[in-house]
């Protein structure tokens, strides 16, 4: 199993470029050959690249697990196409629309903004094929930015409160845990992604809170 604390693209907000849904890690055109290369290392997937709307932004508008894929209505009809190839894919509206932001999920389920309205909610359960809920976590809206989730667990803002927490573990099927990364940012989301086998975290990422990372995703 994987673990790394590394800058991508410039910038230690690493989970706002990086997807990872299902058996693929979705990664930037931008991304280079020798970073590909590490990333498939540490966690141990398949690395496709590709663009959404033409944005590098790709951990921020694309979301999803092995069924389904929900995608920011900025991708164009070749970029859905591609996604097409990996699983059923849901484009969502313009207004609730960075997918990656938005969502946080597993092969077991999908915790949702609570801006979604419920209609959208049965079409990513439905896409997905998993049970769906949305709640705010520590106060955001944007729970895609403040968890990062496997298979294994679930790694949460550290100001996350108890009914969350619940909600979430029911929902994704595993247990969570509170951390940081890039030394003490809660938005854990934005500076880690995560496999079942590894987890690649931003630059300034310390010793203990990839400790705490490794616990959380059980990937020790």
């Amino acid at each position: 199993m994987g673990l790394k604390a590394s800058d991508l693209l410039g910038t230690s907000q690493v989970g706002v470029h990086l997807a990872m849904v299902g058996r693929v890690l979705f990664a930037p055109l931008q991304i280079s050959k020798k970073d590909v290369a590490a990333l498939e290392d540490c966690l141990g997937l398949e690395v496709a690249q590709m663009s959404i709307g033409g944005s590098a932004l790709v951990g921020s508008l694309v979301a999803g697990n092995s069924n389904g894929i929900a995608v920011a209505d900025i991708a164009t009809a070749e970029e859905i196409d591609h996604l097409t190839s990996f699983g059923d894919v849901v484009v969502m509206e313009s207004g609730v629309n960075a997918a990656g932001n938005l969502l946080i999920i597993n092969e077991n389920g999908a915790v949702a903004s609570p801006v979604l309205p419920q209609e959208g909610l049965d079409i990513l359960a439905e896409t997905l094929k998993v049970k769906c809920a949305a709640i705010s976590i520590a106060g955001n809206d944007t729970p895609g930015s403040v968890a990062v989730c496997n298979n294994r667990g679930v790694l949460l803002h550290p100001d996350v409160t108890e009914i969350e927490v619940e909600t979430i573990e029911s929902v994704l099927d595993v247990p969570a845990m509170v951390g940081t990364v890039n030394f003490g940012s809660p938005y854990v989301g934005s500076g880690c992604v995560s496999t079942d086998k590894g987890a690649w975290a931003g630059s300034q990422t310390t010793g203990p809170e990839l400790n705490r990372i490794e616990d959380a995703l059980g990937l020790i």
